[in-house]
């Protein structure tokens, strides 16, 4: 009777790491757990910025995050589930992503929240004949210019970090007040320190701890949280169909094609990861195809109930490479946690209580690690001279243009809006021309 327990605890234990395994709904949840904590702040946080960006009320941010959750949760579930080609079958979460967020703001800031769904949806749809011409087409995308779109991604984030780290933009009359800056560098010190130091558990939820830690120092603080949106709001709610309605403006959609192409480079680079890591093989066009796929019928979805567009989430690929872990069961659970947690009023409302030196302290490890990845993927490559001056420029002229923005004043807006609001558009341009006019050359930096 002992050793056939003993043999199923092992057998349902080998489970975890089969995908097709059904381990035990006791071991499956712990390790579902560790996966909503990795993903949890990464996911809430950009509504949360794009609503304060915007000046959106308190009920649109509550609602915005849980249409975050919710087009998480389906997002993530298509890409473990496929349906008719929609998805990867590979396991991951999906999350909003950060690295939209430069083009929500300049399309919000430029025409309001409604053209940024308008253009989602149409990038989403766009985004599908991408997935399907992917095995013909990925040639196009080498690290170094996927690395270069990544790395000015992150270096356009950083502004949004310090601005939250002095108290964002709600703080009207005493930004960049001490008592911010000793919040968000508690944070911040807290994140590092579980990361760096922590094991299991801790390292994977060092920005939640983080918070948490920051959220404590804010409440002793008082006058800096205010629960009467958590009172009001209710327990169960279902996300609204149009809730902010569409528009479509060409510039707005013509950027967030263009950032949707970016997005799918830096998707191949997470399915790529979790194949090779998780299954010592190399991912197929079929599952990179599916994933992109996947993406574009979410976003689609999600221009619809208010969620933003979403990504396979990095740090989940990285704690499915050190664990080993891949049973879908375990995934299912990560879904359906996220779906419930966005049918929960209450849940995003508690979220929106987070003062935006706490968000800023713990984010900004986020944006790091964006632009650290783009220098990685970068150095994939040979940086002899070639490669070094389409990094180079392609930056020079992304950010220099998009920081000194009347040096397009004199050009129809359209391509002001373009190329002129962020950076990234106009770096991805640029590096994806002279990767393709440039001859070759992968010989060794002298």
């Amino acid at each position: 009777m002992l050793n056939s327990r003993v043999q199923e605890s092992v057998k349902s234990k080998g489970a975890l790491f089969e995908i097709s395994g059904k381990p035990s709904f006791g071991l499956a949840l712990p390790q579902s757990m560790q996966h909503v904590l990795a993903m949890l702040v990464g996911n809430i946080t950009p509504p949360i910025l794009v609503a304060q960006l915007l000046g959106l009320p308190e009920s649109d941010k509550i609602l915005l995050m849980q249409a975050a959750m919710v087009i998480g949760g389906i997002t993530t579930l298509i890409q473990l589930f496929p349906i008719f080609g929609f998805g990867m079958g590979l396991p991951n979460v999906m999350g909003v992503a950060f690295a939209y967020m430069p083009i929500l703001t300049a399309i919000g800031v430029s025409y309001g929240i409604r053209a940024i769904f308008g253009a989602q949806l149409v990038a989403a749809f766009a985004s599908i004949f991408l997935g399907m011409l992917m095995g013909k087409i990925r040639k196009f995308f080498p690290p170094i210019v996927s690395g270069t779109v990544v790395l000015s991604i992150g270096l356009s984030l950083y502004s949004t970090a310090v601005n939250y780290m002095a108290g964002g933009n709600a703080a009207m009359k005493d930004f960049g007040a001490p008592k911010y800056w000793l919040i968000t560098l508690v944070v911040l010190g807290v994140t590092l320190a579980c990361s760096f130091f922590g094991k299991g558990y801790v390292k994977v939820s060092g920005m939640l701890i983080g918070i948490g830690v920051g959220y404590i120092i804010a409440l002793i603080m008082g006058n800096m949280i205010n629960f009467d949106t958590v009172k009001s709001a209710s327990w169960i709610s279902l996300p609204r169909l149009f809730k902010w309605g569409l528009e479509f403006h060409p510039s707005a959609i013509i950027s967030m094609i263009l950032m949707y192409i970016v997005q799918a480079v830096q998707t191949i680079g997470d399915v790529s990861s979790t194949a090779i890591g998780a299954f010592n093989r190399e991912a197929t066009d079929k599952e990179i195809g599916g994933a992109i796929k996947g993406q574009g019928i979410c976003g689609m979805l999600g221009a619809c109930i208010g969620g933003l567009p979403t990504d396979p989430y990095s740090q989940n690929v990285g704690l499915i490479v050190t664990t080993k872990v891949v049973a879908k069961r375990v995934f299912l659970i990560v879904g359906l946690i996220m779906l419930a947690a966005g049918l929960c009023p209450k849940f995003g409302a508690l979220m929106t209580t987070i003062p935006y030196p706490v968000l800023g302290g713990a984010t900004v490890t986020v944006f790091a690690a964006i632009t650290m990845s783009g220098i990685q993927l970068i150095s994939e490559q040979p940086l002899n001279y070639r490669n070094k001056m389409i990094v180079g420029i392609s930056l020079a002229l992304g950010v220099g243009i998009s920081t000194v923005t009347a040096s397009l004043q004199f050009f129809p807006v359209d391509v002001q809006n373009i190329i002129g609001k962020s950076p990234i558009v106009l770096s991805f341009l640029v590096a994806f021309l002279l990767n393709i006019i440039v001859p070759e050359d992968n010989t060794v930096e002298e």
